[in-house]
């Protein structure tokens, strides 16, 4: 009887501490600044309870079953937590959140030259991820136009129907005030500008790093409008290897492979593409809108790792480009009659880089790296050729020493800059230039909120003389979600003729610079965003990115027509100045993502009568992009609107929407994907004539909207040491 009872007992017993709840609450903050984290969400999935987080970073629960419970933590910017807590054995819990979760924040950007992460860093800096790359990839994986076409306030300038050459513009400046690097190195430009873009397979690319706005005090001259760093891949101890084989609707084949391997002491990566297009006529007008191109590029890099503290790698560029378009017959079947216009651009590209980087203790490094670029181009074409090369090298060597609160950084580089014309040439427009530089660049805590980022740059060119130019920023961040970024610098540019301009007449007639009687363009920008990111309902992220900025140039080059039929370049009298606005808006909610942007670009000419609107510049332009993103699914949708422009006669064209469809499918071998680019098939024929007579010599009107319409694509990513988007 007696263990009756005490069996008895001991059930009721446990039934009502099976059945007891406990008031609890739960303490959030961030586990880099033991600060709390207001607006975090601390969810039980199985009870179906959840809470927000206070002010002082504290969420209260109450009549929790005690036991264990599993809760999940998240808080947008940070990186979520699931785990397990026993309930009943005590009232508080507390929980640091490490930053890096959806957002950036743990991203380390190099074109800052720091080791800080996107928060900590008070230059404004958009970052494109390695996932976005591969989707943008897909979209297009001949070139990084796509990356950079769908990025807010960027502008992709198409400057000749027959070539397909692109120039970019950041917030309405032409390309050449914009600064485009691979691994920190300045490998595209001059003679090879509006090819450059066309000639970059995305495939090997980890990251993208745009900074828009003056950037010239780590960077020199160039960086007026701002500069993109491209990050290529490095090996890891797993090795990796992507064969990609694209092909479209309009006959265009392209194969990208990428392999990387490391060990203790070595490690390397191998990167080759090869694309075939053929001419595409999409209007049946008799001239191409795709031309016939042949393309072939290599990069391998091999790397050295004498210890863990150092790191020495050297690698190589090479591309084979050859496109030709124009009259369709005479690309096919050879001059005839009338079909005798065609313009070829026939280029070669090599450029090596040497890093050598070590950590010299634990708060400082050293960095030396070297480039040598060269670039053959002939552009042909009826009874003219323009013919070139050029050679540029490129030098640096930088100190860095970082503490709690403050990174400094040292350096000092040599640019050379030879273009060589053709022998042959009626024209002999030879430059060449140098430019020694040094610069200092700080990063200070002030406090917790605040941090201070200023720099000075002194370079000197042997021909254009001395340029001072200081930089500061200034970035407020707070526990709650908020951050603003106000920062402005000064920047100069070396005049040249590879200009927008005179890449739209293939150079005929163009004179060479007189550097006695130009002046260099100088410049001044100042960019002030404000961010806030948040939960709303406790489950969707939300994030909110406004940007305000202001750009002029003084001296800007411009080419004019002589009296006797050629073109000369002249300083502006008056100055070029953009202003506007960029708006980016996130929505996140379980596997979708949703991105709305919009971009107010008033650029505006001074030196000309009525300061009228930079031509084949639109004022607005805005876009929304949708993604669905799981383990086994990618799928997107996109629409982009872009706004009326001026052509250069004054006339008005205009607006229109494109639209895009994705799909893509991770298998554990590989992706399959395919691709609906502009699927309303928009076009500027269909606004106004893309060719004008006569057609043995024909003219082509400016180009304001997209030439190749409907381009559909199906492919393959294999991966034959398994896909990690795949479990």
């Amino acid at each position: 009887m007696k263990k009756v009872f005490l069996n008895t007992l001991f059930l009721m017993l446990s039934i009502i501490s099976f059945a007891q709840t406990s008031d609890i609450s739960i303490s959030v903050s961030d586990a880099e600044t033991d600060g709390p984290l207001l607006g975090a969400t601390v969810y039980f999935e199985e009870l179906e309870k959840g809470a927000v987080t206070d002010f002082d970073g504290i969420a209260t629960f109450t009549e929790i079953p005690n036991g264990n419970q599993t809760v999940k933590i998240s808080y947008v910017g940070f990186k979520t937590i699931e785990t397990t807590i026993e309930v009943g054995t005590k009232k508080e819990f507390s929980f640091k959140l490490e930053s890096g979760g959806n957002e950036l924040d743990e991203v380390v950007i190099q074109s800052s030259r720091s080791t800080r992460t996107v928060r900590k860093i008070p230059t404004r800096i958009e970052f494109i991820g390695a996932e976005e790359l591969g989707e943008k990839a897909v979209m297009n994986p001949t070139n990084i136009s796509m990356v950079l076409r769908e990025s807010t306030g960027i502008q992709m300038q198409q400057t000749s129907l027959s070539s397909g050459n692109t120039n970019i513009r950041i917030q309405g400046l032409d390309g050449r005030y914009t600064q485009l690097l691979r691994d920190g190195f300045p490998l595209y430009g001059g003679f090879s500008s509006g090819l450059s873009i066309l000639q970059i397979p995305p495939l090997d690319l980890q990251q993208f790093e745009i900074i828009k706005g003056s950037s010239s005090t780590l960077y020199g001259g160039g960086a007026i409008a701002g500069l993109i760093n491209m990050v290529s891949k490095t090996p890891d101890e797993e090795p990796s290897l992507d064969i990609m084989l694209t092909q479209t609707q309009a006959l265009g084949s392209t194969a990208n492979v990428f392999y990387s391997k490391r060990n203790e002491k070595f490690g390397v990566s191998l990167y080759s593409s090869g694309h075939y297009q053929k001419a595409y006529d999409p209007e049946d007008d008799g001239f191409s809108n795709l031309p016939k191109t042949t393309s072939l590029s290599f990069n391998p890099k091999f790397f050295y790792y004498p210890s863990e503290k150092t790191t020495f790698w050297i690698g190589l560029n090479g591309t084979y480009d050859d496109r030709i378009g124009g009259d369709i017959t005479k690309i096919e079947s050879g001059e005839n009659g009338i079909h005798q216009y065609t313009e070829e651009n026939l280029s070669k590209r090599l450029s090596s880089q040497a890093v050598y980087e070590t950590q010299i203790d634990s708060v400082s490094s050293l960095n030396i790296k070297n480039s040598i670029s060269f670039f053959d181009r002939k552009l042909s074409i009826t009874d003219f050729s323009f013919d070139g090369k050029q050679t540029n090298t490129f030098t640096e060597i930088n100190y860095q020493k970082a503490s709690k609160k403050t990174d400094w950084i040292f350096g000092a580089n040599l640019y050379t800059s030879n273009f060589d014309e053709n022998d042959n040439a009626t024209l002999q427009r030879d430059q060449s230039d140098v430019t020694y530089g040094a610069f200092v660049n700080n990063i200070y805590d002030v406090s917790d909120s605040w941090i201070l980022e200023t720099g000075l740059r002194a370079d000197y060119n042997t021909d254009f003389g001395f340029f001072p130019l200081p930089r500061v920023s200034l970035l407020y961040k707070n526990d709650s979600g908020f951050s603003s970024r106000i920062g402005g610098g000064l920047g100069y540019k070396i005049p040249d003729i590879f200009t927008e301009e005179a890449e739209y007449i293939s150079f005929e007639n163009v004179l060479a610079i007189d550097k006695s009687a130009l002046k260099a363009e100088r410049s001044y920008g100042v960019n002030f965003d404000v961010n806030y990111q948040t939960r709303l309902f406790d489950v969707v992220g939300f994030s909110v990115n406004q940007l305000f900025y202001v750009s002029a140039i003084n001296n800007g080059l411009l080419l004019n027509s002589t009296d006797d039929g050629f073109f000369m370049f002249e300083n502006a009298t008056d100055k070029i100045i953009s202003k506007g606005a960029e708006t980016n808006i996130k929505f996140t909610y379980k596997d979708f993502r949703w991105f709305l942007n919009y971009a107010l670009i008033d650029t505006k000419l001074n030196y000309l009568a009525g300061n009228p609107q930079k031509p084949l510049t639109a004022k607005h332009n805005a876009g929304s992009v949708l993604m669905y993103e799981s383990d086994k699914w990618r799928i997107g949708y996109e629409t982009f609107y872009t706004g009326k422009q001026f052509l250069s006669n004054g006339t008005e064209t205009t607006d229109f929407i494109t639209m895009g469809l994705l799909l893509m499918r991770n298998f554990k071998w590989g992706t399959t994907f395919v691709n609906f680019e502009n699927f309303t098939d928009r076009r500027q024929s269909r606004f106004s004539p893309l060719v004008l007579p006569p057609h043995d010599n024909p003219e082509f009107p400016e180009i304001y909207a997209p030439t190749d319409g409907f381009i559909f694509s199906v492919g393959v990513i294999i991966k034959p040491f398994g896909n990690e988007d795949e479990d």
